[in-house]
């Protein structure tokens, strides 16, 4: 379970999904002929029978899985499960002191409860094994709740997984709410079967599991219809495909094997139920981009992000590699110990030598980590405090990039080096290495996080390059989104229709238009793409197009869609993002009260996710309810100081109500924090003219001219504010950008004409 305090909530998780169309593109056809290559729907009568009608024909597998990580991913608390010291120890973080100990053959913990109040909790079940092994307390509803404090297994001692945080109890946080909360967070990847069955009415959990850990079924599939055929005498078996198994796991090539471990080890949203059946990750998950917070602008691994978005990265995965060249699918461990690993592609002679890697073989006699290859390619960060995990990328080592990007290197990482400067790695580099450098994508997405307009087109071409990964394209297309319609357009549209589902749902979102016959056109076909995840996405973008835009056909498939859309989210509720996404839904849909409702429910379950607050105050400012608007948005300043869009509004809002002043406060508070926008400097500007201070006006006029030359708006308002000052020579030259950008336009002509005419007059007098 991940238990980091921090909160990181990329844009395209936060807003509503995506749009449709009719005709079966080519992308789809490619898709359905996968499909019928490999079964993967599950028959009905296909049920889990449980590893122990396993084990008589497939003892090898089953002794290997016996004690592995998977075996030991969830246990009932027993006397041989529980590795914790429960005999009355102590331990105390943040001024609070828990006790462990046993009472009536179970196990206790007697710590911080909801509310802030001491009280006692028994634990119920085991999570994890090494390094760290976790535990669960049940709660009323259904509810079961993991603990903040964790047993280190190789030090053998109690530790916080929050040593730097005091989290409050009413903090989503906290272990006692939804953000440690095993139904919704970890159960999935950790049980086989599993069902979370939320009842957002009742606001519980009825969450089953056919077996309490990660077995056999959990890889393959519900086994009922293999178990009957393999008890048919080998004389009399029919011929049936993949032994009568729903989920196919040999021949596979690389995409097949690693979306089969993807479920589990991806940074990703659920969209549905897991059903363990194969297709596209997309049809059950939603994951994760390159996104700030979660990943490096490179692409490094920085908060917990598993392994899926890193390896498929990496040149190992470009190259077919699979997870089982490596990992060994049943023990998990290792096929191989050091460099041998990588010696089962990777000539010795070429790559385990100092000419290759330029580190000594052996330092006072003992090997080297400098000649590892995992040290330079798979740096390792701690996870949870001393979860130490392996960057799966394998990239080239690039300390010049910690220079211009601020990206960690494994030079520096790793206990090698990080006592010397970070010029001493970059000198040493370009000595083995020489001066030049390949271009590394990290330079474009770092641009981009940065708010660079010149990094348009570097992002367009990223998003085209097919030799780049696809988590990079669609990081790149998820990017443009924050760039004017222009020279984007024609990438979108081209990654509506990519065989890869991740770009053509990541395209939806960047569609900036709202105009319905564009919507329709570039969407509507989506509304029958073979993956749900862009199906729902399609729903939610075209659900506020009048109905008379749509055919009778893509009506039919926007309801199918929709109801689908609900479903999923309403399956979700437990989460934060998915009230809000059902609030920004029915506000599109004109259903304000309902939408109110939802974005009410967000913020119940996380009061700090700001989103959902700016969203309500946004709704509640249209229908005049001003000083809620205000409250909300200044809850939303008071946690996050830099939020730009709650300061944005916020400021607007106090314009409006006459508070002047206090405006110009906020907008400069937004200005600061988004330098990047130029809307904001341009309400600077006209509140700077109103109130009087004209070089401040001018300046923020100008701004926002720099970051945006063709806005006819800010054109605009730099000509009012010089004509009104009567600085007309220099109003009448932007008269001129305004008629070259903007030929079409009848309001350039006239302004010119307008100016003409008062120096004409000023002439005369």
């Amino acid at each position: 379970m991940n238990t980091s305090a921090s909160r990181n909530w990329s844009i395209a998780s936060l807003v509503a999904l995506a749009v449709i169309v009719i005709a079966i593109p080519i992308y789809a056809l490619h898709e359905l002929e996968r499909r019928e290559s490999r079964p993967t729907e599950q028959p009905a009568e296909s049920t889990f029978v449980g590893r122990e009608a396993c084990i008589d024909c497939h003892t090898d597998a089953y002794e290997r899985w016996l004690g592995s990580d998977h075996d030991n991913a969830m246990d009932i608390a027993t006397e041989e499960t529980v590795r914790g010291d429960f005999d009355d120890a102590e331990f105390t973080h943040a001024g609070i002191t828990s006790r462990f100990y046993r009472k009536d053959d179970g196990f206790f913990v007697y710590t911080e409860g909801p509310g802030g109040d001491m009280a006692e909790f028994e634990v119920r079940y085991t999570f994890g094994i090494e390094p760290l092994q976790q535990y669960l307390v049940p709660f009323p509803g259904g509810r079961l709740q993991a603990l903040p404090i964790a047993w280190d297994t190789e030090r053998e001692r109690w530790f916080s997984l929050n040593p730097n945080a005091v989290i409050a109890p009413d903090d989503w946080l906290h272990w006692t709410r939804n953000g440690q909360n095993w139904n919704g967070m970890c159960a999935e990847c950790h049980s086989t079967n599993l069902e979370k069955n939320y009842d957002p009415e009742s606001n519980t959990y009825a969450t089953t599991w056919s077996e309490i850990d990660v077995s056999c079924e959990a890889c393959h599939g519900p086994g009922s219809q293999h178990v009957a055929w393999a008890d048919i005498d080998p004389m009399g078996r029919p011929p049936v495909e993949n032994f009568a198994l729903d989920v196919v796991t040999s021949e596979l090539d690389n995409r097949e094997y690693v979306e089969l471990c993807a479920p589990c080890h991806a940074r990703r949203s659920e969209i549905a139920d897991y059903r363990h059946e194969q297709g596209d990750l997309l049809q059950h998950y939603l994951p994760s981009l390159l996104v700030e917070g979660a990943y490096h602008p490179d692409g490094q691994i920085l908060d917990e992000v598993y392994v899926w978005g890193s390896f498929t990265q990496s040149k190992m995965y470009q190259n077919d590699v699979l997870c089982g060249d490596c990992h060994d699918a049943h023990s998990l461990q290792l096929h191989q110990q050091g460099n041998a690993l990588c010696a089962q592609c990777h000539q010795p002679s070429v790559y385990d030598t100092p000419a290759h890697h330029f580190h000594q073989l052996e330092v006072d006699g003992e090997a080297s980590d400098g000649a590892l290859c995992i040290k330079c390619h798979m740096p390792e960060q701690p996870y949870m405090v001393i979860d130490y995990r392996a960057d799966h990328s394998l990239r080239i080592p690039r300390p010049d990039l910690s220079a211009s990007l601020g990206v960690p290197n494994a030079c520096s990482q790793s206990g090698c080096h990080d006592d010397q400067e970070l010029d001493w790695s970059i000198d040493a580099y370009t000595r083995w290495y020489g001066e030049a450098r390949r271009p590394h994508y990290g330079t474009v997405l770092a641009a981009a996080r940065n708010g660079d307009p010149a990094a348009e087109g570097a992002l367009v071409a990223l998003a085209s390059d097919t030799l780049s990964p696809v988590i990079v394209r669609a990081t790149a297309l998820d990017a443009l989104a924050a760039y004017p319609p222009g020279a984007k357009d024609v990438v979108i549209e081209r990654s509506l229709a990519d065989e890869e589902a991740l770009l053509r749902h990541t395209a939806m979102l960047a569609v900036a238009t709202n105009e319905p016959e564009t919507l329709v056109r570039l969407i509507a076909p989506l509304l029958n793409d073979p993956v749900l995840a862009v199906r729902l996405s399609a729903a939610s973008r075209l659900a506020a197009v009048p109905a008379e835009y749509l055919t009778a056909a893509q009506r039919l498939s926007l309801d199918a869609a929709l109801a689908a859309y609900i479903e999923s989210m309403r399956a979700s509720l437990d989460f934060a993002a998915s009230g809000m996404n059902l609030g920004n839904l029915y506000q599109s849909l004109g259903d304000t009260a309902t939408a109110e409702e939802y974005y009410r429910r967000a913020i119940d379950v996380d009061a700090l996710f700001f989103p959902a607050k700016i969203n309500l105050a946004l709704l509640l400012s249209s229908s005049g309810d001003v000083d809620e608007t205000e409250r909300l948005l200044r809850e939303v300043l008071e946690d996050y100081p830099e939020q730009y869009d709650a300061a944005y509004s916020l400021g607007l809002l106090l314009a409006g109500s006459g508070r002047l002043e206090e405006s110009l406060d906020v907008l400069e508070q937004a200005a600061a924090s988004a330098p990047e926008h130029p809307r904001v400097r341009y309400n600077l500007g006209l509140l700077y003219a109103q109130l009087g201070q004209d070089l401040e006006a001018e300046g923020a006029f100008l701004a926002a001219l720099e970051l945006e030359p063709q806005s006819i708006d800010y054109l605009y308002a730099l000509i009012d504010f010089y004509v009104r000052r009567n600085r007309l020579d220099e109003a009448l030259v932007l008269t001129d950008e305004m008629i070259a950008a903007h030929p079409q336009e009848r309001i350039g002509y006239d302004l010119q004409q307008f100016i003409k005419d008062r120096i004409e007059e000023s002439g005369r007098q």
